[in-house]
This record gives structure tokens, C-alpha cells and sequence, in this order.
């Protein structure tokens, strides 16, 4: 049997999504409670593999057992013995032609920024910070610019191992929460696919814009150079979170993880 499980995490505390020999990933710990649940070795796939310190909303992942139990059995009893900042939210048997990754249609991120002349304390890790005001407009304006199919190269990390820079990014939307100097920038993004670090290397360059120190036409100048070297530095993991990927609703997933005619909505946090 093939099952997809959704899962929210806090990647504070981890190493990213991909095992190491550290142990100290949330693959490591999800496959460890499957194992324990299961009684026997599990080995899972993820839609979109997330960077230290990075947090999804809805990861997917899709794995093949022998193991015969409920969809809720699965969600229960693997929560038992996962660490508290990682928890399965729903489990669902799917065909075995389905994966999460090569079946997914779209991807969704979501950074969350605090705009404050003092750094996060209680949302430590869980927020960007930038400590000067941030120009809503210029950055719309240098977002709009990325909307397409283009070559990403200039914001692609060395270490990415994608086949081609070419993505097409269907989605940024910046909205402001909260009108006084202590407010919060909500950065939505969603693409076909995205490279590594591509999230981050353009939140550097909105920031270095709402800053007030690039033009928004500088925006397009970064990627037309198809070089990381002209671009802004890589922007904090800390306020990234991974919202996740939405697919076919022929695969019988719940509503959060399915492409509606009117998009999907997702629960992200305060």
C-alpha cells in the first residue's frame, strides 16, 4: 500500500528536511516514529525538501508499506512518538502511480517578516526581522518583475542540484499587517518549482529594495545577469516556511493539499 501524509513542523530545531548522519532531521525523526509505529523500516519521499531552520506548513510525503491500518491509525499512532514540533496531519492511502513530488502541480512558500526597531524575542526563529521601515510599493513592483517563466539563475545557490534554472513562478503577493513601525510583511510565492535558496536570494534582493537601496527596475537587472554574484545576499531561513505543494483532486487528498478552480487557501501562522 502506498500512503501520502501531510505534515507541519517548526524547523528550529533541525538539520532541514533531508537525513543526515547526525540524525538531527525531520526525516530522520519522521522516519523513526513510522518505523516504530509500523514495526518495520519506512523510507519516505517529501514534495519539496526544506533548508536548517526552515518550517512547513504542509509537507508531503508518500511512502509504500505492508503494514495494514486505518488512515487515522497511521496519523495517531505516528504522532505518538514524533517530538512535539513535528506532527502528521492527515494520513491518506493513494494509488501507487502517485508522488508527491513528479504528481505535484504547484508549490507554495510563505515568508513572514517582522518590521521592528527591536529584533523578534517570543517569535525568535520563526520571523525574519528587518529593523528599518520597508517600501510596500517598490517591492510589489520588483515582485511583479519575477512573474513568468524565467531563467533563475541569479538566485540560485551553488549547491543546488535542480536540472535546469528555468521555473516559472506564477505567484508573489506582499501584504503589510499592521500600520505603525512594528508591523509584519506577509511574502507569498508559488511556482511550478523552485531552486535552492531561490526563496531566500529574492527576499534578499526585496529587502535590499525596500530598503530604499535598489530601484525596483533593479530587480529585473539581477535576473537578466543570470549570475548569483550580482545579486543580494541570502536572506535569513527564519521566517520561511514551506506552505506546500497542491495536486490533482483526483488523488483524493483532503482540500488543503488539492488545486481548486479558486486556489486553496492555507492556515499560516500568527
Amino acid at each position: 500500500m502506498r500512503l501520502a501524509l501531510g505534515i507541519r513542523y517548526n524547523g528550529q530545531a533541525y538539520e532541514g528536511w533531508q537525513s543526515q548522519s547526525s540524525g538531527r532531521t525531520v526525516q530522520d525523526k519522521l522516519e523513526h516514529a513510522l518505523e516504530r509505529f509500523a514495526a518495520q523500516p519506512i523510507s519516505t519521499l517529501c514534495a519539496g525538501r526544506t533548508d536548517t531552520g526552515v518550517h512547513a506548513l504542509m509537507q508531503v510525503v508518500h511512502f509504500d508499506t505492508t503494514v495494514d491500518r486505518t488512515a487515522f491509525s497511521w496519523m495517531r499512532g505516528t504522532n505518538r512518538y514524533l517530538p512535539n514540533d513535528i506532527a502528521v496531519q492527515w494520513a491518506q492511502p493513494v494509488p501507487d502511480s502517485f508522488h508527491c513530488r513528479a504528481s505535484a502541480l504547484t508549490r507554495r512558500y510563505l515568508y513572514v517578516l517582522s518590521q521592528s526597531p527591536v529584533r523578534p524575542s517570543l517569535d525568535a526563529g520563526r520571523v525574519g526581522w528587518s529593523m528599518y521601515p520597508l517600501d510596500g510599493d517598490a517591492m510589489k513592483a520588483a515582485a511583479a518583475l519575477l512573474v513568468g517563466r524565467h531563467d533563475f539563475s541569479s538566485f540560485r545557490a551553488s549547491a543546488c542540484q535542480a536540472l535546469s534554472p528555468v521555473k516559472e513562478v506564477r505567484r508573489i503577493e506582499i501584504t503589510r499587517r499592521g500600520e505603525s513601525d512594528r508591523c509584519r510583511w506577509h511574502f507569498e510565492f508559488e511556482a511550478d518549482a523552485f531552486l535552492h535558496h531561490m526563496i531566500r536570494n529574492i527576499m534578499g534582493c526585496l529587502v535590499r529594495i525596500g530598503h530604499g537601496k535598489a530601484s525596483p527596475e533593479w530587480m529585473l537587472e539581477v535576473l537578466e545577469a543570470r549570475s548569483r554574484l550580482v545579486a543580494a545576499p541570502t536572506f535569513s531561513p527564519n521566517g520561511l516556511y514551506f506552505v506546500g505543494p497542491l495536486y490533482d483532486a483526483g488523488w483524493g487528498l483532503p482540500p488543503e493539499a488539492t488545486l481548486h478552480a479558486e486556489g486553496a487557501a492555507y492556515d499560516g501562522p500568527p
